[in-house]
């Protein structure tokens, strides 16, 4: 088996084909250790570190930070014995063919494209074997002959001597551990920002942040600003390319000489919309709203916090929205279901999915099996999805399976709004923001805490009557928790 083991990219996930690499963790000599990060990727999922199968020495990268690459794909390479001394330099004569290692796909002698008996090789009826020695394309960025050109990035092994015939030009083999110089990400057009290196996630993350990239040196290839460089600059230890522009806080979008932006559409966005569109074209949706007194919430809130065993917990109004979902769930299975085209699919477990804004676009992580949960439990795992999706480190098992979704738009200081459905789920609710509002409480107007509620579901499923039973329940214990609690456990 060979030294050299070249890991592809796996799927992180329900059938993704392609990710992101954000940050390489290692580089090329590095020596790492098994199951050590080696690299981060962002998928359209979430960004996850990928761990080497094997220890040994990092002998090739194959693609630079910012490149999207197929999963399948090679994207880095390792060397498992180091130790036995340097890999040997292949001669032009090994470059005319490809060795696999058995493990790997080694053709048994007499099957189509293995050796025969005679020393000939078995091919289809009525196709000859290549007479044509065999000839290896050259190297992206080689010169004439095949000469290669010097390059700013190292590679796995040394250049082979060149071919005594030169071949036409082709695009560089996948498996070659080439890695081009960076450039400046599409659509910066010919702005202020033109010349400054850096990648599309890098320049989203600046925008993010309010970095102005044109303030930095960058510490990457060929003098590209990366990731830490953006962190640095706003953690305050950065290097400041122009002085007079230290001042700025913010970095404006940037436009081309034509005066538009392009960003592309890839990662979490570009899922984001695929599922929104096959949502929106394929459920009829419905929505109803529901405004509520939600004072009694509040108030059993403060005596909760109050607590000794809920002192160190999150508290939160979404606690009580899901508390409230989970329990008319109870009382109207139906809205907890799946249409599949000749049955419906009614779920006893309910895994609730709550929609976070991350850096990277919208995900819904979920809560598995969340009706089983205590309050307590229900607000550590609460706690828990949140902080784990503002890192960006959701794993894709816990955005899949989701049964039902609640989005809390009133974070943003918005009233309601009409959410789409998840795929594969009936029924979303939107829990809008809590104001004080003047209300007719016990026959007087009186100032109370007011929010509205927005359940948008899919009418195949669930009919005017079932969403109004179920909104209505849900708004029912936000007005009177406690007493909705006595009544319905």
């Amino acid at each position: 088996m060979s030294r050299v083991r070249e890991f592809p990219l796996p799927d992180l996930g329900e059938g993704l084909t392609e990710g992101e690499i954000l940050k390489w963790l290692v580089s090329v000599g590095d020596t790492v250790e098994l199951n050590q990060p080696i690299v981060e990727v962002e998928t359209a999922k979430a960004a996850v570190e990928i761990p080497s199968k094997w220890g040994g020495k990092v002998t090739a990268i194959f693609h630079e930070e910012g490149t999207v690459v197929d999963v399948g794909m090679p994207i880095f390479a390792i060397d498992t014995d180091p130790g036995a001394g340097d890999l040997p330099v292949p001669s032009a004569a090994s470059l005319a063919a490809v060795e696999v290692a058995p493990a790997e796909g080694a053709i048994e002698p007499g099957l189509i494209g293995g050796p025969a008996p005679g020393g000939r090789t078995a091919v289809l009826v009525g196709y000859g074997p290549k007479t044509a020695a065999a000839k290896r394309r050259p190297r992206k960025g080689a010169g004439p002959n095949g000469t290669p050109m010097p390059r700013s990035a190292p590679t796995s092994v040394p250049a082979p001597a060149p071919a005594p015939t030169p071949v036409p030009a082709a695009p560089p083999v996948p498996r070659t551990a080439t890695v081009p110089s960076p450039a400046p990400a599409a659509g910066s057009g010919t702005g202020p920002e033109a010349l400054v290196l850096a990648k599309p996630p890098v320049r989203k993350l600046a925008k993010d942040l309010g970095v102005d990239l044109r303030t930095l040196i960058g510490s990457g290839p060929l003098g590209s600003i990366t990731r830490d460089d953006v962190h640095l600059a706003l953690a305050g230890g950065g290097t400041e390319a122009e002085p007079a522009s230290a001042t700025r806080t913010t970095a404006g979008p940037v436009f081309g000489p034509d005066r538009e932006q392009r960003i592309p559409v890839k990662g979490v966005r570009k899922l984001t919309a695929q599922n929104m569109v096959a949502s929106a074209f394929s459920a009829p949706h419905v929505t109803e709203f529901l405004t509520v007194d939600v004072t009694r919430s509040m108030k059993a809130l403060d005596r909760l916090r109050k607590r000794r065993e809920w002192q160190d917990v999150r508290v939160s109004p979404l606690l009580l929205v899901a508390k409230a979902v989970l329990l008319a769930v109870g009382r109207h299975p139906m809205v907890n279901s799946t249409w599949a085209g000749d049955e419906i699919v009614v779920k006893e477990y309910v895994n609730l999915g709550i929609a976070a804004a991350t850096e990277r676009g919208l995900i819904v992580p979920n809560i598995k099996d969340a009706g089983r949960l205590s309050l307590r439990e229900l607000a550590d795992a609460m706690t828990a999805l949140v902080q784990t999706a503002k890192t960006g480190r959701t794993a894709p098992a816990d955005m899949s399976g989701g049964t039902l979704t609640i989005t809390n738009v009133g974070v943003f200081g918005v009233d309601t709004g009409t959410p789409i459905l998840p795929p594969g789920e009936s029924a979303i609710l939107a829990f809008g923001a809590i104001r004080e509002m003047p209300w007719v409480h016990k026959g007087k107007i009186k100032v109370r805490q007011v929010t509205t509620l927005g359940l948008s579901f899919d009418h195949r499923i669930i009919d005017g009557e079932l969403g109004s039973k179920f909104l209505r329940d849900v708004g029912d214990f936000l007005a009177d928790p406690e007493a909705a609690l006595l009544g319905w456990t």
